[in-house]
């Protein structure tokens, strides 16, 4: 059985839509998928307890993402485990392909491939996410964005989830690149926030990630910021990257400059969910 653990906060415009994507087409007993409600007061629940096995809700009265997967990851039974958001889809081809790669016994952190759907997204975001999904995180081996898992193996590496903002950061960092992989052949889809301003205040909380695992690892991370500052500036040779450059670099600026003005205000560690990505689940 592969165990899937969705934390999910007032996330009922698109739970539906998250679980009909990995539910349809799985086989009986092949799936046990924890959607772990925390601190809710919509419909995530009731919407979710519909779908019946193998889908599972659990209640955490504390609205709290980390106590969500420290809940979820106590709960589950099966391995491989995947850690999946409630706002993104992902079908259940691509579990098994990633479940398999995890079962090898070499991998034990791994994660399908990203598609980004752009329809409902604005100029600038769609030409910020034509050089995002060029860097190297995105393209030489991400894993996080929405998805990943892990092995029986990955999870004796930890307890449980610290109390920080980049939970996949987190785990990622748990493995040597040898022992993780976005895996080929597979993928999930991520809905971008509408705008620019939306995707800049969504980069702020990433940046504070990004400082808490400087903390934790910060060898680590300054090499892979300095391996992606690299990669960036060789897309400029590229004239048809520049228009994307601009913006990708004026969303970097402004998100520093944001970042740095909540922070005296003690406010950088916001939630800032975009909820223009959230659109009422497809019927």
């Amino acid at each position: 059985m592969i165990s899937i653990v969705v934390p999910a906060h007032n996330e009922a415009n698109v739970i539906e839509r998250c679980l009909r994507s990995m539910t349809t087409g799985a086989h009986p007993g092949e799936l046990e998928i924890l959607v772990v409600c925390n601190g809710c007061t919509d419909d995530t629940a009731a919407i979710a307890a519909a779908f019946g096995p193998p889908v599972r809700v659990l209640d955490c009265p504390v609205a709290s993402k980390q106590a969500a997967l420290n809940l979820g990851h106590s709960t589950a039974t099966g391995y491989p485990r995947f850690f999946v958001d409630a706002d993104i889809e992902l079908p259940v081809d691509s579990i098994r392909r990633v479940a398999d790669v995890l079962r090898g016994g070499e991998i034990h952190g791994a994660a399908p491939r990203i598609r980004v759907d752009l329809a409902k997204a604005s100029w600038p975001v769609r030409a910020y996410y034509d050089i995002w999904l060029r860097t190297p995180y995105v393209a030489e081996g991400m894993l996080g964005s929405g998805v990943y898992a892990i092995s029986e193996e990955g999870a004796r590496r930890f307890d449980a989830f610290p109390d920080i903002i980049s939970d996949d950061g987190f785990v990622r960092l748990l493995f040597r690149p040898s022992e993780r992989q976005s895996v080929d052949g597979s993928h999930f889809v991520m809905t971008p926030p509408r705008t620019l301003r939306s995707q800049i205040h969504i980069n702020v909380r990433r940046r504070a990630g990004r400082f808490e695992m400087a903390q934790l690892h910060p060898g680590e991370t300054r090499e892979e910021a300095a391996i992606q500052r690299f990669a960036v500036a060789r897309l400029a040779r590229d004239p048809r990257r520049w228009p994307g450059l601009v913006v990708y670099a004026f969303a970097k600026a402004a998100s520093v400059v944001l970042y740095r003005w909540k922070a005296l205000r003690g406010r950088h560690k916001e939630w800032n969910r975009d909820d223009s990505s959230r659109a009422p689940a497809r019927g």
